[in-house]
């Protein structure tokens, strides 16, 4: 945990993660990626991974996002998610 989920929003905003993304909280509905809606798996450190490492179609952002914004924004997507 650790991430300041405020912040959070505004960094998956102007990320463009609702570009791909569900998530009803951010206004987001994308449709390439997996609905972050309801998604109870979802933990800060699983998303923290894939926002840094990205998986299948998930681009990394290790290098557009600083640590502690993907903190932020895995605290954020957690919260809103729920």
């Amino acid at each position: 945990g650790g991430g300041d989920a405020a912040a959070g929003k505004e960094i998956f905003a102007s990320s463009g993660c609702g570009g791909c993304h569900v998530l009803a909280d951010a206004g987001a509905s994308g449709t390439l990626g997996p609905s972050l809606d309801g998604n109870a798996a979802s933990t800060e450190q699983l998303v923290v991974d894939r926002v840094t490492n990205g998986k299948g179609g998930m681009p990394a952002f290790s290098d557009t996002l600083t640590p502690e914004q993907i903190a932020d924004v895995a605290a954020y997507i957690v919260a809103a998610a729920k």
